[in-house]
């Protein structure tokens, strides 16, 4: 299946999604910080991110639109996956370019569906 980067800060969250990511088939990668997913996203190029919002330093928003604006990681798509469940939330993740906006707690088939629809 893909390659699937999590990012996110807290080790609960990415163990969650890890499981719920390798019981699909997928291979997980993960960086605890949106420096870390940057940096992480042009080592691995993943075919997918999952971005949290709040984190120390560089937030999703921040990390999100840094691998928008690298040619080398421009073209892989990004999911924020965040406990903001504000409408303003939502549409300033997709300026920054998000493809999609999930709120926390994530359901398993809910992800999953959206993952498979990103990568077609």
């Amino acid at each position: 299946m893909a390659h699937i980067l999590v990012v996110d800060d807290s080790p609960t969250e990415i163990h969650v999604f890890k499981t719920m990511l390798e019981k699909n088939g997928h291979q997980v990668s993960t960086a605890q910080s949106g420096e870390e997913g940057v940096q992480k996203a042009q080592e691995v190029q993943p075919d997918l991110i999952l971005m949290d919002v709040v984190m120390p330093g560089l937030n999703g928003f921040q990390a999100t639109r840094q691998l928008g604006n690298n040619a080398a990681t421009a073209n892989i798509p990004v999911i924020i996956v965040t406990t903001k469940d504000q409408e303003t939330d939502k549409v300033w993740a997709m300026r920054q370019g998000a493809k999609d906006y999930i709120v926390k707690p994530a359901k398993e088939k809910d992800l999953i569906d959206r993952i498979n629809n990103l990568l077609g």
